[in-house]
């Protein structure tokens, strides 16, 4: 009973840290983005914390954790059914490590990131109904089917794809969604002048700064919680990984974009350390400090890379998600066949789950999104877009002593 209660407690207090990480988020997007749509990013996020919790209690839990199930899609019944014991007390053994509720509480926090991921991917001109309406598909079913092929013991944990805290299922899941949402929404005016790229600066880069060092510490929940116990070999090397590769992603993303743009870049600064955390989000448990290191660089170089690629290629993308969570989780995940010190873990086997994953993700999130665009339409008018989302979607400023004419 002692040994379940450190446990628990120390999974309680992760799962404070990454519930902590939805600030972090939000700080990260309104800083990136311009003043006039603050409101309207704010609005989103706690949206999607509020409706993913409730839809995870509905479905979600019981969709990613089905129990004995075909491997591809189960489900065990609505809402919360905890075990209980014959006098109808909390059934304390369900696990050595956590309890039922807690369980449930640590899983939901991860839902609601995937739809983060693309709320700033589409940041500054996406409809707010439809985006809400996207939400609640992507969370309430898409997410949980596609985790229960890993974490809830279907065919990809079967064939030996090892994801530990989510650089595919969480990341890559918001990622890919994020990509085809980009594609289909279209860049935002004044982007792409004459084929090339503007910089539109977000409002607030101390914000922005502040939101990256809360996700960073957010992390030690996020990577820490997934040993699911406290351990304290395993949790400090969980967290001694997750650190490392954090400041390798933003040093040599820091490097990287200097010698590549001829200057000292804070955003990319910013974005190579979550890159670096997504990047090591995969394999933390399985990796030695070095190979730590070694998984953040690569990604912090990659960042650099995709964030110019994602330009050329006309998408526009104001946070750079696309480039954290999709590119860095799908390096994250093919890193473990490269540097996991168990030699049963692939390369092959990684690359397969990472196909999986992104063909039921741009499937799904392309049918959602394309019948939302066909039906109700998911972009602002053009003068909603210039004059901004927060007066049109929601008739409020975030700033009304301090409003300034962004066109």
């Amino acid at each position: 009973m002692e040994l379940l209660t450190t446990n628990n407690v120390w999974m309680m207090i992760c799962t404070a840290l990454v519930f902590f990480m939805h600030l972090g988020f939000s700080f990260l997007e309104i800083g990136l983005t311009r003043q006039k749509n603050t409101v309207n990013i704010l609005f989103k996020n706690i949206f999607i914390i509020t409706i993913g919790l409730l839809l995870y209690c509905l479905v979600g839990f019981n969709l990613m954790y089905p129990g004995e199930f075909n491997g591809f899609l189960g489900f065990s019944g609505f809402g919360l059914n905890a075990p209980l014991t014959a006098e109808g007390a909390l059934d304390l053994t369900y696990n050595e490590g956590y309890t039922y509720w807690t369980d449930f509480l640590f899983q939901g926090m991860f839902a609601a990131t995937a739809a983060t991921i693309v709320s700033g991917a589409v940041a500054e001109r996406v409809k707010i109904v439809p985006f809400m309406i996207f939400t609640v598909f992507y969370v309430g079913l898409v997410y949980p089917i596609a985790g229960s092929w890993k974490w809830g013991g279907g065919f990809l944990q079967d064939m030996g794809f090892y994801d530990f805290a989510g650089s595919t299922l969480v990341h890559s899941v918001g990622g890919w969604a994020a990509l085809v949402a980009v594609w289909l929404l279209g860049a935002r005016i004044g982007k792409f002048k004459d084929g090339k790229p503007q910089a539109i600066p977000g409002h607030n880069l101390p914000l922005a700064t502040a939101g990256v060092l809360i996700l960073w510490l957010g992390w030690f929940g996020f990577n820490g919680g997934s040993v699911l116990s406290a351990d304290p070999a395993l949790t400090s090397l969980v967290l001694v990984t997750t650190c490392l590769a954090a400041a390798a992603g933003g040093v040599v993303a820091m490097l990287a974009s200097a010698i590549k743009d001829k200057n000292l870049d804070l955003t990319m600064f910013l974005n190579g350390i979550l890159g670096g955390l997504v990047g090591i989000t995969a394999s933390a448990d399985v990796v030695t400090p070095t190979s730590a290191v070694l998984i953040g660089a690569i990604a912090g170089i990659l960042i650099v890379f995709a964030v110019a690629f994602v330009d050329k290629i006309k998408l526009d993308d104001p946070v750079g998600a696309i480039a954290v969570h999709l590119v860095c989780g799908v390096w994250g995940t093919l890193a473990v066949g490269l540097f996991s010190t168990n030699p049963e873990h692939t390369f092959l086997i990684q690359l397969i789950g990472v196909a999986c994953y992104a063909v039921v993700c741009i499937v799904s999130s392309f049918i959602i999104l394309y019948v939302l665009k066909i039906t109700m339409g998911i972009r602002v008018s053009e003068r909603e877009e210039l004059e901004g989302l927060d007066g049109h979607e929601h008739g409020m400023d975030a700033y009304p002593d301090f409003r300034l004419n962004e066109h």
